[in-house]
C-alpha cells in the first residue's frame, strides 16, 4: 500500500506532532483518574481496562480496583476469584485473568517494578505492542508509538488509507507511519492527544470534523469519505448456539458453577447448563431438565423464564433459563466446582453480565420461594 507523503499537501511529520500536542494541551482530556501520575501500576491497570471499553464504563471499575488492590503486590497475592469478582460486568474476561498473571510475573521477575522497556512489557501477559508503548510513554516518557483502534481510525481518515487495516502489509505500514510521526519531546501529550482525538473528535460515528485540528488536511473529509474510512472488516455471519441455564434455588440460595479458566466467561461463576440441540426449538426437553436438576436435589417445580440472546464477538448465544426449585439438596459431584450463593449477595458474585442481570431481576421481582 502507499501512504501519501505528509510533506506534499499535508503537514510535515514534525508539524503534525506539534499541532497535535498543542491541541491536546488546550482541548484534550486532563482530569481522568489515571492521569497526572507516573505510577506504572496505575497506568497499566487503566490501559488494560480501556482495551475495547469506553472511559465512562472503566472509571468506577478502576476506582474500585485501586481501593481493593492499591499496588502490584496486593493484586499478585490476591486469589483469582477476588479479581474476577471485581471485574464482573466489565467484559472480555481474559483481560482479568491476564491482569492477575501479569501482576504475579512483575512481582516475581521484576520485584514488583514494571520495566520501562516496551519490548519487556510486551512479553508480559495481556500487554500487546501498543499497550506496552502507552505504559512506557506515560510512566517513563519513553518515545514509543501506539496503534490502537482509535489511532488506526485517525490515521485512516487523515491520510486516506482505503484498505482494511487487519492485513499484515497494511498494519506494518501503519506502524511505520506511527513511528515516523513520533515527536522528539513531549511524548506524553502526543500519545494522549492521539487517544483524545480518536475518542472525542474523530469518533466512529458522527465525528466532529469542524473541531478537528487536522480538518484542513484530512483526506477523508476532503473526499467526502469520513463515513467510509477506516475500511471495515468484511462481515461474517455469526454462528448461532443454544443452551439451557438451570437456576436451581433452595432456601433463598442459588446454585452456581465455576467455569473453566479459559474459554467463554472463563474463571467466572455461572449457572449450570444443559446442551440444547442446535436444530431444535429453543426450549429444552422438560424431562431432561428435571433429570439434570435431580443431580443437585429433589425437584419441586420447573418452569421456563424469559429467553434472551447474548452476542459474543464470534457467535450468538440463545439462552433459555429455567427456574428450578428443590426441596432437599443432594451431595454434588465435584463439590469444589459448585457453590450455593445467597441471593441477597448476588450483586457481589463474579458472574457474566447477562447471568447477573437475570438473577438480579429475579431477586428484585421477589420471584423466589
Amino acid at each position: 500500500m502507499h501512504f501519501p507523503d505528509l510533506s506534499q499537501g499535508h503537514d510535515s511529520d514534525r508539524a503534525f506532532s506539534e499541532k497535535l500536542i498543542r491541541w491536546q494541551k488546550q482541548h484534550g482530556r486532563h482530569s481522568l483518574p489515571w492521569q497526572k501520575t507516573r505510577d506504572p501500576y496505575r497506568i497499566w491497570l487503566s490501559e488494560i481496562m480501556l482495551q475495547q471499553t469506553q472511559v465512562a464504563t472503566v472509571i468506577p471499575y478502576y476506582q474500585r480496583f485501586l481501593a481493593r488492590f492499591p499496588d502490584v503486590a496486593t493484586l499478585a497475592s490476591a486469589p483469582l476469584q477476588a479479581v474476577m469478582e471485581l471485574w464482573s460486568g466489565l467484559g472480555y474476561y481474559s483481560r482479568a485473568r491476564n491482569l492477575h498473571l501479569c501482576a504475579q510475573r512483575v512481582f516475581a521477575e521484576y520485584r514488583g517494578i514494571f520495566p520501562a522497556d516496551p519490548a519487556l512489557l510486551e512479553q508480559l501477559p495481556g500487554i500487546g505492542r501498543s499497550t506496552a508503548a502507552a505504559i512506557a510513554a506515560f510512566s517513563c516518557g519513553v518515545r514509543a508509538a501506539i496503534l490502537d483502534g482509535n489511532v488506526i481510525r485517525v490515521f485512516s481518515r487523515i491520510f486516506g488509507i482505503a484498505e482494511f487495516s487487519g492485513g499484515k502489509p497494511v498494519k506494518d505500514a501503519l506502524w511505520r507511519r506511527a513511528e515516523a510521526l513520533l515527536p522528539v519531546s513531549e511524548i506524553e501529550s502526543y500519545t494522549q492527544g492521539l487517544m483524545d482525538l480518536g475518542a472525542t473528535i474523530c469518533t466512529r460515528s458522527k465525528p466532529n470534523c469542524p473541531s478537528c485540528p487536522f480538518a484542513s488536511c484530512c483526506v477523508a473529509l476532503a473526499s467526502d469519505r469520513v463515513e467510509e474510512l477506516p475500511v471495515r472488516k468484511p462481515k461474517k455471519t455469526l454462528p448461532e448456539k443454544r443452551t439451557a441455564m438451570l437456576v436451581i434455588i433452595h432456601e433463598n440460595q442459588v446454585l452456581l458453577e465455576q467455569r473453566p479458566d479459559f474459554g467463554v466467561w472463563g474463571g467466572l461463576l455461572s449457572l449450570p447448563e444443559l446442551a440444547v440441540q442446535q436444530d431444535s426449538a429453543e426450549e429444552a426437553d422438560q424431562h431432561a431438565l428435571e433429570l439434570a436438576a435431580a443431580s443437585y436435589g429433589i425437584v419441586q417445580s420447573c418452569r421456563q423464564l424469559q429467553s434472551f440472546v447474548h452476542v459474543f464477538s464470534h457467535f450468538r448465544l440463545h439462552v433459555s433459563p429455567y427456574r428450578i426449585s428443590i426441596s432437599q439438596r443432594l451431595k454434588i459431584a465435584a463439590q469444589s466446582k459448585h457453590v450455593w450463593y445467597e441471593f441477597d449477595r448476588i450483586d457481589q458474585a463474579p458472574l457474566p453480565s447477562p447471568v447477573k442481570k437475570l438473577l438480579l431481576g429475579m431477586a428484585n421481582l421477589a420471584s423466589l420461594d
